[in-house]
Formats: structure tokens, sequence, C-alpha cells
């Protein structure tokens, strides 16, 4: 059966979107009519206004961040889209905690075997967003490797490790024989610190192999969400309760060395047997002790949420998600000339794709099946925590979120011809996408630098890690030229413009490839929407696994 008959016929089923081949789709008139009126001149004017330099860059808790969500309630309601928030109204307050760690933190470090210490500033704790003071008596060490514990890949480095009351040392990475997405999902920080409390530690300290760079008091702050109990909703590398650890700090590579060396060891030795895949676990002599104090920074922030209701009775309480971060960095260091950080590609492009993909919705008289959840989320920058936020305590019920089509940074340098769709390979979302890209003549290629770890970098992980299948549609590789080596370009242009004050409007931008993308990702949702069953996770996939409850 055709869409076309489907919208004609409800009474005779959904369409069943594995049935026909991608190339095959076949889409009602006023669909067609309506995505044929998205208009490059809208796109850009949503963006030359959230990258205003009146709105100050945007960042969560200013008037600036307060202005963009007038705006994007204001577009909304425009576009006749229904409020979906907390009482009745388009947004949801995220309390937000800036914690710092206060001058005097104690840290002491005994190697028990005679060996010197630690370097100077080789640890640096970070501030405990709960514990106002808190403190760690002596206690012993364990280097986990990269801390993952999975063993559904035949891979644990916390065998034979007894780990319980002690902190662990883990350095960030994952194992080469990894997927990227599976490897990019083994490095999220919230992840480490509960495997790590899964195996009975008291703390997690973060080592790198990177030299210091930069001034170190950086790492001393953090931000987190709170929930109505005053306690930590959402974070990155802390979880509260039994479930999380009493500290977490950062670990530099000479006191990393140090610790190997204090354990016979060494990191040329260790690195090689991690490089190869293999676990490298080691109890580590000495104890650490530490005392520190927090101060906190307590500010208010808020999603935007808005509601396109579903035409069939039953499947209208099931929502398909277009999401976008609404936030940036705000005003910071300058660059050439320049402080204010206006975020135009990161990720004013993205709010203005949700605000016309709801201008399409709008010229719709029949919706789609399903309803439809459009986003706009704070906090991204500052680790996806209204994302992080709104999925797990969602203003709809939690079991009725079917789907998450993120859009962040679509980066609009050069026409699209070709999408990478992050994270549609664990779910039956690559039917979908395979299917809008065919119709609008792109071709679909994997992740040209999946070293970027870019499936949990943005606010589709937030939904992934509720269990809800979820994509990122990123730019491909083709050029008009033939040479396809656009991610070439997207580096060069990354290094002078990303998070700097020079993502402002006199930068490149393609705006005609910012309609396509409108386009494509309206389509995916459309057609998640329309489909009579729900995604869900492919058979034994390492996501559905982790959180989508499969065995």
């Amino acid at each position: 059966m055709k869409l076309f008959s489907l919208l004609l016929l409800p009474a005779l089923g959904l369409l069943s979107l594995a049935a026909s081949p991608p190339n095959s789709l076949q889409l009602p008139k006023p669909v067609r009519r309506a995505m044929a009126q998205v208009r490059p001149d809208a796109m850009r004017a949503h963006v030359a206004y959230l990258a205003d330099d009146r709105l100050l860059g945007r960042k969560p808790g200013t008037p600036g961040y307060q202005l963009a969500v007038d705006y994007v309630v204001a577009q909304l309601k425009k576009r006749g889209v229904e409020p979906a928030g907390e009482n009745g109204g388009f947004t949801q307050r995220v309390r937000l905690r800036r914690a710092t760690v206060r001058p005097g933190a104690s840290v002491s470090y005994q190697s028990g075997t005679g060996a010197a210490g630690l370097p100077l500033d080789a640890l640096h704790l970070l501030p405990h967003p709960e514990q106002p003071t808190a403190q760690l008596p002596a206690t012993g060490l364990v280097f986990a490797g990269y801390g993952i514990s999975a063993p559904a890949e035949n891979y644990d480095d916390y065998q034979g490790l007894d780990v319980r009351g002690k902190v662990v040392v883990v350095l960030r990475g994952a194992p080469p024989a990894f997927p990227s997405t599976v490897a990019a999902a083994s490095q999220d920080q919230t992840q480490l610190v509960r495997t790590a409390a899964v195996h009975g530690a008291v703390g997690v300290l973060f080592a790198t192999l990177r030299p210091a760079v930069g001034n170190p008091a950086r790492l001393l702050s953090t931000t987190s969400v709170l929930g109505a109990d005053g306690k930590v909703a959402a974070a990155r590398g802390f979880v509260s309760g039994p479930a999380g650890v009493a500290l977490t700090g950062t670990l530099s590579a000479a006191g990393l060395q140090t610790l190997l060396r204090a354990a016979a060891s060494d990191t040329a030795q260790v690195m090689q047997r991690l490089r190869a895949s293999q676990p490298a676990p080691l109890a580590l002599p000495g104890t650490l002790s530490a005392r520190w104090e927090s101060a906190y920074q307590d500010f208010d922030s808020y999603n935007v949420v808005g509601k396109i209701t579903g035409s069939d009775p039953k499947l209208r309480d099931e929502y398909v998600v277009h999401s976008a971060h609404l936030d940036h960095l705000g005003v910071g260091a300058p660059v050439r000339g320049d402080s204010i950080y206006n975020g135009a590609h990161d990720n004013a492009t993205g709010v203005a794709s949700v605000l016309e993909i709801a201008g399409i919705y709008s010229q719709l008289k029949q919706k789609p099946a399903r309803s439809i959840l459009l986003v706009l989320q704070t906090g991204e920058e500052l680790g996806l925590l209204g994302s992080a936020y709104f999925a797990a305590r969602p203003t709809v019920p939690g079991t009725s979120l079917v789907a998450n089509v993120n859009t962040d940074m679509p980066t609009l340098i050069a026409p699209l011809l070709s999408v990478v769709p992050l994270g549609a390979q664990h779910s039956t979302l690559a039917a979908p996408v395979a299917q809008a890209a065919a119709y609008l003549g792109l071709s679909v290629e994997e992740d040209p630098e999946p070293e970027q770890n870019r499936f949990i970098r943005s606010d589709q992980y937030s939904f992934v890690a509720q269990g809800i299948p979820a994509l990122h549609l990123k730019y491909g590789n083709r050029t008009p030229d033939g040479r396809n080596n656009l991610s070439e370009q997207v580096k060069q242009w990354r290094a002078l413009t990303y998070h700097k004050p020079q993502d402002d409007m006199s930068g490149t931008f393609d705006f005609a490839a910012g309609r396509t993308y409108v386009q494509l990702n309206f389509l995916v949702g459309y057609l998640v929407a329309q489909a009579p069953e729900r995604p869900r996770w492919n058979p034994g996939d390492y996501f559905g696994r982790q959180f989508g409850g499969q065995k």
C-alpha cells in the first residue's frame, strides 16, 4: 500500500515501511507541497536572530538565553504548535547547579613503597554537587584500564581485580576492536562511574596520556541538573546515591606514570595490552586521602516543548521527538578581537531546522498517525543536561516516546549530497532514513570521522540512555566536484570556527543545503510517525542490551 492511499483511507491500516524498497517511496501531494515550501531565507532569518550579538551567546541562565526561549516559543505558536511543557505552557524548568571546588582542598598520596609521591598538580578533584564538604579517608587504588565492563563484547577491564572500597584509575579510551559507536558509548563518563560503583569502588580518577595544557583550574567546576528533591538528576560523570561514588577527579599523564611505576609497570607496557584490546588490570600500591569543599551557584534555565497531535486515535498517544539544543557558550575569552560566542552553526541552524519542520506540519491538514514533539533543549554545551533531564523526566509519559531525531550543528557550509545517520544502524530507524534519503536523492554513508565520538556527544544520546532509539543526521563526504572529501573541508572550518566567536553570521553558510536538511529530518520523523510499529533496537544490539532491556 502506498502512503498516499494510507492517508486517504486510514481505516485500512498503516503502511509497512519495510515492505517497500527505499527508492519506491511515494508521498501524498499535500506532504510534497508542504516540504517544497521550506525556504532558505526563513532558515537564514532564524539563525540571524538567534546568533545576534544581542543574545550574547545564549548561555543558560542569562537574559540572552531567555530571548532565545521567547523567540522559539513565538515561532512555534505562529506555526500552530500546541504547548507541551509544564503547567500548560511551552517550557520545562531545568534547575542547574554550577559547583566549584573551594581553595584549600587537601589531597595526599602515600605510595607505601618509599617511592616518590605524585607530581605537583598531577591530581585535581572535581566538586561534589551534593555534599558541600566531602572527604575520603586513606583508601587503596587500582588501575582498571579503560574502566569498561562489557561481557557481551567479551571484554572486562575489571577481571580479577578487587575494587571494593578503593579508588579506580581509568584511562580515557576504548578497545580498538570495538565498533565506533560502541567505543564512543563505552567512554561516557557517567557510565564509567556507574560501572566502577557496581564493582564496589568509592572513587574514580580519569587519567589522560596528554600533556597538561592551559589552566588546570578549568577542571575544577562542573554543572549538573537538580531534581525537585535537591539531588542531582542529571550530570556527566556523577551519579547520585548508592549507584555513584564519593570522589571523582582527573589525573595527569605524569601522575598515571608515577602510579604505574610504583606497581612495577609503566605506561608503555599497559598501553601495549590495551591497544591489543586486552585488559590490563593492576593493583596499585599506596593510599589516597582527600578532603575538599564545594561551592554552589544554582540557577534556572528552560527546555522548550511543543506538540503536534497525531491523527490516529490510538497512536496519537505515542511521540516522535525532533530535538535541537538552544544554548551556546555565552561570552568568553576573546579570539581575534571578539568575545561573543554566537553559535550560529552551533546550534542556531539546528533550532532553525526544528522550527521549519514545525512549519511543514503547520501546512498539513492530515497530521501523521503518531504525535510529534518539538524539543529545544538547554545545557547541551554543559554536558547534554537539558536533554538528559527531559529524556528521563519528559513532560509526556516516558513510555510514549518512540524515537528521537536530533539536529545538532548540521554544518551548512556546502551542498548536502550525502548523509551519515549516526546511531541509525543500531535500530530499525535505518529503514526510514534509507527511504527518506533516497527520496531526496541523497546517499547514505558511514561516519567519515568515527574518532570524533559524535554519537555520544550530542543530545540524541540522552534518549538512547533511556532506551529510546535515536539518531543524529550529519553531512556525508560527497562533493559536487566528485572529490568526495567534504570531511576535510569541515575539519578546516572547524579549526577556525567551531566553539569560537567566529561562529557568527559573517561565516560560510549554504542555506539551500539547510532546506534539504530540514526536508530530510522531517521526512524521517514523518515516516516513523506513520509506521505501524514503533522503532526497536536490532536483535542483540549493544544499545538494546545496555539500555533497552534486551537480553
